[in-house]
């Protein structure tokens, strides 16, 4: 099982070419359909794979956390999928899949996994929305595989905050709003729970956003805007303060979006917050090479919501020289 993850290291190479790679992993048959469908996780946040090792169970925890495991002396929380998503639950589940998001390390508890798979993120699509709203938001992209099979992405982070309790509302106290009722912010985000916890902070700001589930969309909407700009005589950073984009997206990912607002003189002046929960250095390290202005981690509001009241108060005061 080792061999299936070896050489991850180069795999990060893969970033800023609109490219991924995918581990294919079942949870056990739909009680509905019985068939055994195909989900995916990225290989950025994977670890590890490895035989589910012994659980210890917790006291009063969610319905779908086992309980908890130690990994060379460091307590691993472990999620049950299947129970969470109310498949394959009369399953064994005998392979752990480690993932470290936002600089946190859990265990997901599947039936088995497959192969990894690479494939372009234009070939991920948004689900349909009949889709999405069935299951609750928790597939946030599906591939098709040269058989005609459907790959599910599960919306990892919505598992997190469901499970462990990211969402708080403490974390938004202490947030105070910004004095310019024209600050707009254009977002971009495949996750439902993260595009939620931007627009909370957006609004305890008291600052406008324009939501977009990808990078598509996003460069979709700056098209539109700057046909208004250029419409009404302004400029587009005089529409939208700050792009404030994730990196893993269907479509189109953040590096890409990135690229293309940077190489596009219509867009001089937007500043490009990077908005994700690949913490690591090596991914903030290819956000600035390709533009980016800054990086915040994914669940922190009050890192947020400072860093985008420097960057628009910032272009506030450019605008007012102007």
């Amino acid at each position: 099982m080792s061999d299936l993850l070896k050489n991850i290291d180069a795999r990060t190479r893969l970033a800023g070419t609109n490219k991924l790679e995918i581990l294919l992993f079942s949870l056990g048959a739909d009680p509905r359909t019985g068939r055994r469908e195909t989900f995916g996780i990225n290989v950025f946040k994977v670890r590890e794979v490895m035989r589910t090792p012994a659980v210890t169970a917790a006291p009063e925890m969610p319905s779908s956390v086992e309980g908890m495991v130690s990994l060379r002396g460091t307590l691993v929380p472990v999620v049950d999928l299947a129970k969470y998503a109310g498949v394959g639950l009369d399953a064994k589940r005998e392979i752990m899949i480690v993932t470290e998001y936002n600089g946190h390390t859990q265990g997901f508890l599947v039936e088995a996994v497959d192969t990894i798979l690479r494939l372009d993120w234009s070939q991920m699509r948004v689900p349909p929305q009949m889709l999405a709203a069935k299951l609750g938001g928790l597939v946030t992209a599906v591939t098709e595989l040269p058989n005609g099979e459907l790959v599910m992405m599960l919306d990892v982070e919505k598992v997190l905050s469901e499970t462990t309790g990211y969402d708080d509302d403490h974390l938004f106290k202490g947030i105070e709003p910004i004095e310019n009722p024209e600050a707009t912010v254009l977002y971009a985000d495949d996750s439902s729970v993260a595009r939620n916890q931007i627009a909370r902070t957006l609004d305890v700001l008291g600052v406008k956003g324009i939501v977009a589930v990808n990078g598509r969309m996003a460069w979709d909407e700056l098209q539109k805007l700057a046909i208004v700009a250029d419409s009404t005589g302004r400029k587009v950073k005089d529409l939208v303060g700050v792009v404030l984009t994730d990196i893993e997206m269907p479509e189109m990912d953040g590096y890409i979006l990135t690229k293309k607002i940077k190489s596009d003189p219509r867009f001089e002046g937007v500043p490009v917050l990077m908005h994700s929960s690949l913490s690591g250095m090596s991914n903030q390290q290819l956000g600035l090479s390709v533009g980016v202005d800054e990086y915040v981690p994914k669940f922190e509001p009050q890192r947020l919501s400072s860093t985008l009241r420097r960057l628009l108060s910032k272009g506030n005061s450019n605008a007012a020289a102007a």
